[in-house]
């Protein structure tokens, strides 16, 4: 259980920092030098975690059980990293922007995991999306 809330925190306070410290990288800063060194820091990180999650088998026979996905998770990865920084570069407000993309990143996935995970919806996971599509209208109303 304690793995179920820890994740799920984990994820949410990650997000939020990762879009205060995005729109807070200096506009002046070349996005290539910038991302360099924040994947420079987290692959030391990553390093770290090691002491956490050990491999049993050596690097190598964990490097055989990967997929395509580690290399789409990559470009997705540098695509989001890219994006937010332009985004927050050419003004977008903070609040805005990382509802917006959560919300319409999360609306392309509903088939998605309907078709390809086999997701089930219930009527209250429906009625959810509306209001996420109430939300967007609204997010965009001009006043």
């Amino acid at each position: 259980m304690f793995l179920f809330y820890f994740s799920i925190t984990l994820a949410i306070l990650s997000s939020a920092l990762y879009h205060f410290v995005a729109k807070s990288t200096p506009a002046n800063v070349n996005f290539t030098v910038s991302l360099l060194v924040t994947y420079t820091i987290a692959f030391v990180i990553t390093l770290m975690t090691f002491f956490f999650f050990p491999i049993e088998n050596g690097i190598t026979a964990e490097i055989k059980k990967l997929n395509w996905a580690s290399m789409g998770l990559a470009i997705a990865i540098v695509g989001i990293e890219f994006g937010f920084l332009l985004v927050y570069r050419s003004g977008w407000n903070l609040g805005i922007a990382a509802v917006l993309t959560n919300v319409v990143a999360s609306l392309i996935l509903v088939p998605v995991a309907i078709f390809v995970f086999k997701d089930k919806l219930s009527w209250v996971n429906v009625m959810g999306i509306l209001i996420c599509l109430v939300g967007l209208v609204m997010l965009n109303w001009k006043r």
